[in-house]
């Protein structure tokens, strides 16, 4: 399509007596980039859905010119912005994991504006959803389409949506957090893909908080904070010499400025402290650290049949050992089967070759020496898990404090004390203890993952994985997480098992790395050592693949012991 220049002056967003949006002006002609960044609730996403007519019901949008091409925003109705958008403007949501139907396979979500937009023959239009799955980086495109969202990944429904978004050539793309769930190397693609986009003479914006991907791709930058601009320019500028305190704190939380096991949010200087084996606190008294592992998985194997009726293979070799007070973490692209290893090592599914330990005792095995459950279950309360969409994982009927009481009720505290340990748990993920009545919608993403923090330690576990655990926050939001992660792995002995595609995160938190390639470790060992001297060309073309700051190519010296060699 052709792009036409996007002109917003004044535009400010109201919900009630509350305004969320205020006074942000910007110029996106064909051909250019701009980005807004700022933390979880500073107005990013609301501006993105205002331009295609999608602030909210009950919102008040007003703009001193808000105008597409000779479309004037402000006065546009509803018919007029069923056929733009789509069309004319694409739209990749943020939320993967809820944003796709689940009853429907995935090559009818990228299908869909194809059809209601009358564009080819039927014949044509199924020949481009498979040329746009294949052009978004999905693997099997033929196999994929066919499947539903529920079947696939995480970064495999971030990729359909992005198809579905660009299936026809809009001249406007508005992205919102359109690589949270990729790996590196897809997120290349992907950036490459938005290069060509942009090379064509299309125009995009780009709502982000990974700050290498807007330093790659953006042309102007606008700072967010509490509703407004606080700073606004162009991105050389503002990485290279921010004026305002809060540009300045967003590029101190990245993880890949500061030295590993180091405080990351404002005010918390000085490393985090790591502390040596813990022994169990009550449960099992006979088991003695660090000799014992505190869980073990060898040579796990798992394959599926899929809905072509063939077998794949999607984990096989797979060792893992896990020690309290340490972090193993785990990288790979999407369906390289990162979260199939962890489910089994949870003991949600069972393995068909190899097995896991915890603490010594039989824990997951294949069949033939399989462990029932009702064996496992006292034991269950001592592994938890804390997941990358917490608002997925919560019953939206309860409130804070039920949530956070029937996590308790599993780790066995009694009735009558639970309301004040609940207090207790909101205390140590930095929470307020009036959060305890609300509601989980009620609640920012950050504030939802400290929830599923709190509720993830409630039962007093020995393990928690952590699967992709601040892929979804902010800088500043997710340095929080991750110190707070750190305080609590020090206070309470815990073993991580961190799965990440962000790279920055892995480097800050493992003292172990797995590289996982096609269902396989295809490199482990320390994660300094990796992050020195990558051995394996795909976890050398991972660490390259990996947007960098301008600053960082001289930070990093700074640090040899953590250099990046990417």
């Amino acid at each position: 399509m052709e792009a036409k220049h996007l002109i917003v002056e004044g535009l400010s967003v109201s919900f009630g007596a509350r305004r969320v949006v205020e006074d942000v002006s910007f110029e996106l002609p064909p051909g250019k980039v701009v980005a807004l960044v700022g933390e979880s609730g500073s107005g990013k996403s609301v501006t993105a859905r205002s331009l295609v007519g999608l602030a909210g019901p009950g919102a008040h949008v007003e703009a001193r010119r808000f105008s597409y091409g000779e479309h004037d925003l402000l006065r546009l109705p509803e018919r007029a912005w069923r056929r733009l958008r789509g069309k004319d403007i694409g739209f990749v949501l943020q939320d993967a994991l809820v944003s796709l139907d689940p009853l429907r396979p995935v090559g009818k979500e990228v299908l869909e504006p194809l059809a209601l937009h009358g564009w080819g023959t039927r014949a044509g239009r199924k020949a481009r959803v498979l040329e746009l799955l294949e052009q978004a980086g999905v693997p099997e495109p033929q196999l994929r389409a066919g499947q539903r969202s529920g079947q696939l990944s995480g970064g495999l429904r971030q990729r359909a949506l992005i198809a579905s978004a660009l299936a026809l050539g809009p001249g406007l793309i508005i992205a919102d957090e359109p690589t949270t769930a990729l790996d590196a190397t897809v997120q290349a693609r992907i950036l490459d893909l938005f290069e060509e986009i942009r090379a064509a003479g299309s125009s995009l914006l780009l709502i982000s908080h990974d700050l290498g991907v807007v330093s790659r791709l953006a042309d102007e930058v606008l700072v967010m904070h509490q509703g407004r601009v606080v700073e606004q320019g162009p991105i050389a500028q503002i990485l290279a010499a921010p004026r305002h305190p809060y540009t300045r704190s967003l590029l101190d939380a990245r993880p890949g400025l500061q030295p590993a096991r180091t405080r990351l949010g404002p005010g918390r200087p000085g490393p985090v402290p790591v502390s040596g084996p813990v022994p169990f606190l009550s449960a099992m008294p006979q088991m003695r650290l660090p000799e014992i592992p505190l869980l073990e998985a060898r040579q796990l194997g798992k394959r599926y049949r899929g809905p072509d009726r063939r077998w794949r293979q999607v984990i096989e070799g797979i060792d893992i050992t896990l020690h309290a007070g340490r972090t193993v973490g785990i990288v790979g692209e999407s369906g390289s089967g990162k979260s199939t290893a962890a489910r089994i090592v949870m003991g949600l599914l069972e393995p068909d070759a190899g097995e896991v330990t915890f603490a010594g005792e039989p824990w997951s095995g294949p069949a033939g020496a399989r462990v029932p459950e009702h064996a496992r279950r006292p034991r269950r309360r001592h592994i938890s898990a804390i997941y990358q969409d917490p608002l997925s994982s919560f019953d939206p009927r309860w409130n804070v404090g039920q949530i956070l009481e029937d996590a308790l009720a599993v780790g066995g505290c009694a009735p009558a004390k639970r309301r004040d340990r609940v207090a207790t748990l909101l205390e140590q993920v930095r929470l307020p203890a009036d959060l305890f009545s609300r509601g989980p919608l009620q609640l920012s993403g950050g504030q939802r993952q400290r929830v599923a923090i709190a509720r993830a330690i409630a039962s007093n576990p020995k393990v928690i994985v952590c699967d992709e655990p601040v892929s979804a926050l902010d800088v500043s939001v997710q340095a929080q997480v991750l110190d707070l992660l750190a305080e609590l792995q020090e206070q309470l002995g815990l073993a991580y098992l961190f799965i990440s595609h962000d790279l920055d995160v892995i480097r800050h938190v493992s003292d172990e790395l797995l590289v996982m390639s096609q269902g396989r470790i295809v490199e482990r060992g320390s994660t300094r050592r990796i992050f020195e001297d990558p051995r394996h060309p795909y976890t050398r073309q991972l660490l390259a693949a990996v947007p960098r700051l301008p600053q960082e190519a001289f930070i990093a010296p700074l640090v040899p012991e953590y250099a990046l060699h990417a």
